[in-house]
């Protein structure tokens, strides 16, 4: 891609939009939540790219990771936005850029961190509990009629099949592929000769090393070093749902909550 005509010394100032992923990333956030999602997104992504006199777009991520199908979609779309336009994208990871949030990050042509960003942990887990045990003692019967066997696949209400936890661990399997696909095919020779794909994470400096980010840099002073001290910025970010602008908690939607709230909390946030 060439940036030339973007770079510092035309007597236009270049400008950088900012775009703000931030969030655990899910389908929805619920009530009172903001979640990163294909839909949230895709309008600060496009406004992004529409920006007059772009020179590039910078990614500001912090993400615990969630859904591999939306992390895909927002990739994707910047992705496609950055070949359509000819724009170079940037990505800065903060506290963490890991699982969905690192996959984020690979939508940049060039990945930064901070030397205390957690990167990586390119895997997939699914977590659940089983209650089975719990409904016999209190003697509640729980009825499910399904058409299809498989239709109430590792229900937390019966004992585990082992048959479930295959077809889990397959569907898992494919999921992983396609991460690890993602990964190779943006960070190519970058990576370091070793198994990246365990679910490892990996701290600032040592990141670098194995190949997942580029550099340790921060948002606006690498953007300043590389198009001048007269770069504009332009931030663009998710708009607040409106129970959290009016300070109401989110309603009938705790479990959601938590599960997020344990995200984050695997990495010490």
């Amino acid at each position: 891609m060439d940036i030339s005509r973007l770079l510092p010394g035309r007597s236009r100032k270049p400008v950088v939009a900012v775009i703000r992923l931030h969030g655990v990333i899910a389908a929805s956030g619920g009530l009172g939540r903001s979640a990163l999602s294909d839909s949230a997104t895709a309008p600060l992504i496009e406004r992004a790219f529409a920006t007059k006199g772009l020179a590039a777009v910078a990614l500001s991520i912090n993400s615990p990771g969630g859904s591999p199908a939306q992390s895909a979609l927002i990739a994707a779309r910047i992705r496609r936005l950055a070949e359509e336009k000819e724009v170079p994208v940037y990505a800065f990871c903060e506290d963490v850029a890991a699982s969905g949030g690192y996959w984020l990050a690979t939508a940049g042509d060039e990945i930064f961190a901070d030397a205390n960003s957690i990167l990586g942990s390119i895997g997939v887990i699914s977590a659940s509990f089983g209650f089975h045990e719990l409904l016999s003692r209190y003697g509640v019967e729980r009825r499910v009629h399904t058409a299809g066997e498989d239709k109430s696949m590792l229900d937390p209400f019966r004992p585990e099949r082992e048959e479930d936890v295959v077809r889990l661990k397959a569907l898992q399997s494919d999921i992983h592929e396609n991460f690890k696909e993602q990964v190779t095919s943006r960070r190519g020779a970058k990576l370091a000769d070793k198994d990246l794909f365990t679910g490892e994470i990996w701290v600032g400096r040592r990141a670098q090393e194995v190949g997942l980010i580029d550099g340790i840099g921060h948002l606006v002073p690498k953007m300043k070093e590389i198009f001048g001290d007269k770069v504009r910025f332009r931030v663009a970010a998710p708009r607040r749902p409106l129970l959290a602008r009016l300070g109401a908690p989110g309603v009938g939607d705790i479990a959601a909550a938590l599960e997020e709230r344990a995200l984050w909390a695997r990495w010490g946030l």
